[in-house]
C-alpha cells in the first residue's frame, strides 16, 4: 500500500465516520461536535471519528442496534451517564425499545452491580423523561 493510498483510506474511514455519528445519534449530535473541536482536542477527535464511528459502527458482523445495546450494558459498568444519555438516542434511534434497553440495565445488575445499573436506570429515566416530554 502506498503512503497516498494509506491516508485516502483515513479520510474514507473519517467521512464515513460522520455518516455513520449522524445517522446513530443525530444531526445535531454532529454539530455539536464539530462546534467543540479545537487546536487542543482535534487529533483526539479525529481519532474518535476515524475508528470509532468510521471503523466500528461500520463492521458487518453486529448492526447498530446491537451495537447500541452493548454501549449502553459498557457505559453503565463504567459509570459514564453523560455518554450514556448520548448512546441511549443512539439506542432509539437505532430501533432499540425501552423493554430492551431496560433488560440491557437488569443484565448490568447482575454483572456489574446493583449500583452502576441503578445509576444507569436512573439516566435512562430522566433521558425518556426529557424526550417524552418534546
Amino acid at each position: 500500500m502506498t503512503i497516498e493510498k494509506f491516508k485516502e483510506t483515513f479520510r474514507e474511514m473519517y467521512k464515513e465516520g460522520f455518516k455513520a455519528r449522524e445517522e446513530v445519534l443525530g444531526e445535531e449530535n454532529v454539530q455539536q461536535f464539530i462546534r467543540n473541536t479545537n487546536e487542543f482536542n482535534r487529533s483526539f477527535h479525529e481519532l474518535a471519528m476515524q475508528y470509532c464511528w468510521g471503523e466500528i459502527w461500520n463492521r458487518p458482523n453486529l448492526d447498530r442496534k446491537t451495537r447500541s445495546l452493548i454501549n449502553i450494558a459498557l457505559l453503565t459498568a463504567l459509570n459514564y451517564q453523560h455518554e450514556l444519555k448520548i448512546h441511549l438516542q443512539g439506542a432509539i434511534n437505532n430501533g432499540c425499545t425501552k423493554e430492551e434497553i431496560e433488560e440491557v440495565f437488569l443484565q448490568c445488575a447482575v454483572y456489574c452491580g446493583i449500583p452502576a445499573a441503578g445509576n444507569g436506570i436512573a439516566t435512562a429515566l430522566e433521558f425518556f423523561k426529557e424526550i417524552e416530554s418534546k
